[in-house]
């Protein structure tokens, strides 16, 4: 019966046509065979039907033309021959990431379509894509069994927090794969957590505390800068100014690689010492609040995050010595810091399972 089938619309509605591929959702698809012969070895063999002008019990004729019914819907039909046919009849389509995308990728490998299943996978790839939805991108990429572009979606995913919302292509994934996803994503944010508590990549990339005085004590309290105590008076800066009673006065440093002094405070804790020197103020709080938040999203844009923030609030402080320099040194050690970061990340495994013999 053809009475509820519609046709296609241009190219695929051709007077030349030589066959008919019916999609599942019966719209028919007047098509020229040697295009798609030459496109695909699976659908030259799939079109070579013996022609009829009857209509026989095993096979459709629809005005004189052999009628193929396809498994795959109008929509993915449509994609699969445009990028058959020649460019003069028809462009190929942009392939937009949304779930339909996963029938196309399993077409092309059913038809060994190569050529579109690698347009697909770079649809997948795409940076910008992956940026505004990796969770959509992931869930495609697992369905379509694209195992490339399923971790580097589940890469992109630790640019996001941890726990996701709802996300368009949740349906696409099993409860496990999602499991495994948020898996991977705690693992990289506690193997990258761990580098706070054991800070010898940095003293190994810096080899000396003279490389790294810009924030540990190679620049060293000066003698003439000292806590008041209560009922006391202080003396601090080149001006000597009175200090206040009862109240910390700022740790003055001396840079023996500058002779402007380092009006930072200094910490009051061991934390993140290096090479056995006291850390200033700022340091200790740009790593708690940095190590924090990557836990949460171990990538590089949450470095670049704290650093920008950091070197603002301690411009902000006025400090001679460091508000000229920070951007530099800052710049130098969130390069240090992704490196491992990224190191870290490379490591953790995502603990997928995949069949051939199914799509999930």
């Amino acid at each position: 019966m053809t009475g509820d089938s519609a046709y296609a619309a241009a190219p695929f509605d051709h007077g030349k046509a030589d066959i008919i591929l019916r999609s599942s959702d019966n719209i028919d698809f007047r098509v020229i065979k040697l295009f798609l012969s030459l496109a695909s070895s699976s659908l030259e063999t799939l079109l070579h039907i013996p022609q009829s002008t009857e209509a026989s019990n095993d096979r459709e004729i629809k005005d004189g033309l052999a009628v193929i019914r396809m498994q795959e819907n109008n929509k993915t039909l449509d994609t699969l021959l445009r990028f058959c046919y020649p460019c003069t009849l028809a462009e190929d389509p942009k392939l937009k990431v949304a779930e339909d995308l996963v029938e196309v990728l399993e077409a092309s490998r059913k038809y060994s379509l190569d050529t579109i299943e690698r347009k697909v996978h770079r649809a997948l790839s795409n940076h910008e894509t992956l940026k505004a939805e990796p969770l959509r991108c992931f869930a495609i990429a697992r369905r379509g069994r694209a195992h490339k572009e399923t971790l580097l979606a589940a890469k992109y995913k630790l640019t996001q927090p941890l726990i996701p919302s709802w996300f368009q292509g949740i349906g696409l994934i099993t409860a496990t794969d999602l499991l495994a996803l948020l898996t991977y994503h705690q693992k990289c944010g506690d193997t990258v957590y761990a580098l706070k508590n054991d800070l010898s990549w940095i003293e190994s990339h810096h080899r000396s505390s003279k490389a790294c005085a810009w924030f540990s004590s190679e620049n060293r309290p000066n003698p003439r800068s000292s806590e008041t105590s209560k009922g006391e008076k202080g003396k601090r800066g080149k001006k000597g100014e009175k200090g206040e009673r009862g109240k910390k006065e700022k740790v003055v440093y001396a840079s023996e690689s500058d002779d402007s002094r380092c009006q930072c405070i200094g910490s009051t804790t061991a934390k993140y010492r290096l090479f056995g020197s006291q850390s200033r103020e700022w340091w200790e709080d740009f790593m708690e609040v940095t190590f924090l938040g990557l836990r949460d999203k171990p990538c590089r844009t949450t470095v670049e995050s704290f650093v920008a923030k950091t070197v603002q609030s301690v411009r902000a402080q006025g400090c001679p010595n460091c508000s000229f320099n920070i951007a530099n040194y800052m710049r130098d050690f969130s390069k240090l810091l992704t490196r491992k970061v990224e190191e870290g990340v490379s490591k953790i495994d995502l603990n997928l399972v995949y069949s051939t013999s199914s799509t999930v």
